[in-house]
């Protein structure tokens, strides 16, 4: 069995999370069978001409040959490139388990069914959830002072630890295979759009520039569906079906499912376009800096920040 761990980066009490969640499995399955991105990859000791491109490449190519994924999710602000990651592994029909100890829920109204993360392509394609929502017990070792902030540190960490055990017998569980997506047919030049949730323009304007270049079109409707998830499903299918994804980017990061669609659609070798009118990057040491997520970067063919780059790139 070889897992790949998908998590947020960039701060160290997430990679530390990750990499407990890494040694409980490597204690069950063999270190070799466990992959922990940044750790595996050398991050901070990488040397490369093009270090984050070098960085996709590695991250990639373990995302090729996978029996399963765990991704970390955590809060309504998701990863892009962990939900990019989520996206591949889907795709290609690798079960999927995703830790959350958030204990929120979300709707899409008021009244509307709860989700267990914000877009509803994650409860999609999960295969299995496991969500802590509480606190650990509030019992300290002893020997501790009696703190009230020892005291919740510790509760905190029992709920971590609950969760990350929970994990490791989720994994242990799995089916060897996730089902493959149906693919559905797309008549050849078919453009999947996606549109930002952040973005006043929607998926008109993207839409209409597919269509008036001539192009079949299909846009993202799980947001409007009577049925969420099936609709989540459904575009899902249809981006991977597609033989372009033109995904608009825009907001503080990546979308959660823009991103979790550009993965799917990488996995199935589509043309992808990421449109950004106002672009932002993102800077570390030794590294290029990079146009979003390095895995949203490196997984689309064109970055698009005016219409006529956009008209430019579906003339092509």
């Amino acid at each position: 069995m070889s897992v790949y761990v998908a998590h947020r980066l960039f701060a160290a009490h997430d990679r530390a999370l990750a990499a407990d969640l890494a040694d409980r499995l490597s204690a069950k399955i063999g270190a070799h069978r466990v992959f922990l991105p940044f750790c595996d990859t050398d991050e901070e000791g990488l040397v490369a001409e093009v270090k984050g491109r070098r960085l996709f490449e590695l991250d990639r190519a373990r995302l090729g040959d996978l029996d399963a994924m765990v991704a970390i999710l955590h809060g309504p602000s998701l990863d892009d490139g962990v939900c990019m990651e989520i996206g591949y592994a889907a795709a290609s029909g690798v079960p999927i388990i995703v830790l959350t100890t958030d204990f929120q829920t979300y709707s899409l109204d008021e009244a509307g069914p709860h989700l267990e993360f914000p877009d509803p392509l994650f409860q999609a394609v999960a295969t299995r959830v496991v969500r802590v929502t509480k606190l650990g017990p509030p019992n300290l070792p002893s020997g501790l002072p009696p703190s009230r902030f020892a005291s919740f540190r510790a509760r905190n960490t029992a709920q971590t630890s609950t969760a990350l055990g929970a994990t490791v017998d989720a994994l242990l569980n799995l089916p060897a295979h996730a089902p493959r997506l149906p693919a559905l047919p797309s008549p050849r030049g078919t453009v999947h759009v996606e549109a930002s949730p952040y973005a006043a323009w929607g998926h008109d304007h993207l839409a209409r520039a597919c269509t008036e270049a001539g192009h079949t079109t299909t846009v993202s409707q799980r947001f409007t569906s009577a049925n969420s998830v099936t609709g989540a499903l459904a575009d899902l299918s249809a981006a991977c079906s597609a033989t372009r994804l033109l995904a608009d980017v825009s907001g503080p990061e990546t979308p959660p499912g823009t991103a979790l669609l550009i993965g799917a659609a990488a996995a199935g070798g589509a043309r992808i376009a990421a449109y950004q009118p106002r672009p932002t990057f993102t800077h570390a040491h030794g590294r290029e800096p990079n146009w979003r997520n390095l895995m949203i970067q490196y997984a689309a063919e064109a970055h698009l920040d005016t219409d006529d780059a956009l008209r430019s790139w579906l003339a092509t």
